[in-house]
């Protein structure tokens, strides 16, 4: 997770230090991108990040049968989104997120800054996308903007390629 401070009495992030990580800040920032009518504004943040929050109960809940809702296609997409502009600010290059879905919630999304691929993920069972609590989510988006911003210092010939 991209340095987040520790609360030293329970030696775990507080929420608000989980909002203020750099990936999270940007997730929050493409979620009230997308209200255009003004209906989320008086949500907090942490309610508008409430639908990548699962308990176990609730993802056994959701049926993984038929097709993906159109909802948690969407979610999954700003949360990658999220990480290519969170990649973009940190780097300056221009991070293109493309994803491949097959009807029964399998597929493939990457993100690729020039000719190189920063971030490869299978998906399975998106029916059920998200995550167990605010810091997995919080930490699942750092770690993949972590290793994407360090694959471009590696190769940033590759990165720039065509810019």
């Amino acid at each position: 997770m991209a340095e987040a401070t520790i609360d030293t009495k329970t030696d775990t992030p507080t929420d608000e230090q989980l909002l203020g990580s750099p990936f999270v800040a940007q997730l929050i920032k493409q979620l009230r991108a997308q209200d255009t009518h003004g209906a989320w504004e008086g949500k907090s943040d942490l309610q508008l990040l409430k639908p990548y929050i699962h308990t176990a109960e609730e993802r056994r809940a959701i049926p993984i049968i038929g097709d993906p809702d159109p909802e948690t296609l969407w979610r999954l997409e700003i949360f990658y989104s999220a990480i290519a502009v969170a990649i973009e600010r940190q780097t300056g290059q221009m991070v293109s997120p493309m994803m491949k879905m097959s009807h029964e919630g399998f597929g493939r999304m990457v993100l690729i800054a020039g000719r190189l691929v920063v971030v490869n993920k299978q998906l399975r069972d998106v029916h059920r996308f998200g995550f167990p609590s605010l810091a997995k989510l919080a930490e699942a988006g750092g770690k993949f903007l972590d290793e994407a911003v360090a694959m471009i210092k590696d190769y940033p010939a590759v990165a720039q390629y065509g810019a």
